[in-house]
């Protein structure tokens, strides 16, 4: 079993979640790049390697029993345990004018694909990465969520939330929710489970529009994964502090 710390980071060939492993890489972590597509999580673990971080990389598709469970027993092969999941791996479906989503005329097939990818995708991989994560000393789980995932601001009309999600919106607070109710099962042990905002990032998820780099949206969940025992666990977190559900 190896010594160094090992992270699992799912979508990471790109965007928020490269940066996230390059995070976790350079402070010890040995990287897991979870990606469906194998050019591109090939492309990454070179850039990764080539930045010094010990990467390898796990084909994922979170979408797939089959894929997950093969990505599993590949980092028991790989490492023997998992000290860090960072389930970052998500879809905002179909958008329509102006960045919107109009619940009001909602596809449902649509709606089924981002919840099967954005939340039973994140509770696909976060059960069959717990008898690994339980074999660690200090094993944190992260959701990657949104700040479009609080009920508090959605409901305030005095916060600035932009546009209408009626698909993506939802699926991170089913997102949120699933993060507490892991958080009270797991109380009592040294899991700890907590989702991070990594604010507006401009990455191809949302065609480079927003004031934040990749590095910047990273930073949280970077902080989540490597949490000190003690730390918070059921809680929603941006760079500035706790956010309302």
């Amino acid at each position: 079993m190896s010594e160094k710390k090992i992270a699992l980071v799912t979508g990471a060939n790109k965007g928020i979640g490269f940066e996230i492993a390059a995070g976790l890489g350079a402070l010890g972590y040995g990287v897991a790049v979870g990606a469906r597509d194998r050019a591109r999580r090939e492309a990454a673990v070179e850039k990764l390697r080539a930045g010094g971080a010990d990467a390898f990389g796990v084909p994922l598709d979170v979408t797939d029993d089959g894929s997950v469970t093969e990505a599993a027993q590949l980092i028991e092969r790989q490492a023997g345990r998992l000290d860090a999941l960072v389930n970052n791996a998500g879809i905002s479906g179909e958008l329509g004018t102006g960045w919107t989503q109009d619940p009001t005329a909602a596809d449902f097939g649509e709606l089924r694909r981002v919840v099967e990818t954005n939340v039973i995708g994140v509770m696909r991989v976060t059960n069959a990465m717990l008898p690994l994560l339980r074999r660690s000393a200090a094993p944190r789980v992260v959701n990657v969520s949104s700040r479009l995932a609080s009920l508090t601001h959605q409901a305030d009309p005095d916060v600035e939330i932009g546009p209408v999600m009626g698909l993506y919106a939802p699926s991170k607070s089913f997102l949120n929710a699933v993060t507490v109710q892991y958080a009270r099962q797991l109380a009592g042990t040294d899991i700890l489970v907590n989702a991070a905002c990594p604010g507006l990032v401009a990455t191809d998820f949302n065609g480079f529009h927003g004031p934040r780099t990749p590095a910047q949206g990273a930073a949280a969940a970077i902080r989540l994964a490597t949490l000190p025992d003690g730390g918070p666990s059921g809680a929603f977190f941006d760079d500035a502090g706790e956010i309302p559900w």
